[in-house]
């Protein structure tokens, strides 16, 4: 009897100790509604924001309602509001392919709430519960590794500095973007600078710039967070385009667009946030 409680202890400690790693968050809707406020939403955005440095494993999203209402209204109600927040996800390049659970729940029962006043639990239970389960950290045995030598890649602003032919797709490395925005990260701003630098003394290159989003089905675009438009792919383009401009490269030489999610890389998803070059005409001279 001893052996078999203090199996159940520890599964249960397992268990607790797996649930604890998970982060949550509540989100809150109005009576009947199955979209967010603006306040609902912008806390919503932040939470997303703040996920771009975790391994995400799984993503579990449960709508529910108050108990006002038929149960099959309610059933209903509860999945719509769970999709909407599927919709919210995916359309700020959080993988559809990592969210595995979107149910409807229908009613949540007034006992499990603590809370005296009605109309403040009714306002609780109008809510979408999301789960996130990160990765399991990877912890690897100490072997000893032959280390073989790797051909280092060329930075992007000797790239451009190369032989270069026409149709030539010349891929920005190191330049990230933040997720949701077509603003990059404060470490891709040295890179980026260096890259306008070469295309400045590369005079006789034309070229068009490609923008690229992650984390999208059937070839859509993302959602520009800053402008809520979606568009976020053409949105990375120009505002590259708009750098090099101003860094001195001439107009005349480039143009932009959006590549939505046509080419994903398959790699880790922020590497499919980025621009690249494509080379449409080379001058014979460099003046």
């Amino acid at each position: 009897m001893n052996k078999l409680f203090t199996y159940i202890l520890l599964t249960l400690c397992c268990c607790l100790a797996t649930a604890q790693n998970n982060i949550t968050h509540d989100v809150y809707f109005e009576t009947d509604q199955y979209t967010l406020i603006s306040t609902e939403k912008n806390r919503l955005l932040l939470f997303i924001s703040e996920l771009s440095d975790v391994d995400i494993e799984s993503i579990a999203i449960f709508g529910f309602c108050d108990d006002v209402g038929a149960p099959s209204y309610n059933l209903k109600l509860s999945q719509q509001r769970a999709e909407s927040i599927k919709e919210i996800f995916s359309n700020n390049e959080i993988s559809e392919s990592l969210i595995t659970h979107v149910d409807g729940k229908g009613e949540v029962l007034l006992k499990i709430v603590n809370e005296k006043d009605i109309s403040k639990i009714r306002g609780l239970n109008r809510k979408v519960e999301i789960i996130i389960n990160p990765k399991p950290p990877i912890i690897e045995k100490k072997k000893e590794v032959i280390k073989k030598p790797v051909e280092e890649k060329k930075a992007t602003a000797e790239v451009i500095k190369g032989e270069i032919k026409v149709g030539d797709k010349i891929r920005f490395e190191n330049i990230l973007f933040k997720t949701g925005y077509s603003t990059v990260t404060t470490e891709s701003k040295k890179t980026l600078e260096k890259i306008a630098k070469s295309l400045v003394e590369r005079k006789n290159i034309y070229f068009t710039i490609q923008g690229h989003v992650c984390c999208t089905q059937y070839s859509r675009d993302a959602v520009d967070r800053k402008t809520k438009k979606r568009n976020l792919s053409e949105a990375r383009a120009k505002y590259v385009y708009e750098y090099l401009a101003k860094k001195g490269v001439d107009k005349k030489r480039m143009r932009y667009m959006g590549m939505r999610r046509k080419f994903p890389l398959g790699g880790d998803p922020k590497y499919d946030r980025r621009v690249e070059i494509l080379i449409t005409h080379i001058s014979a001279s460099n003046n």
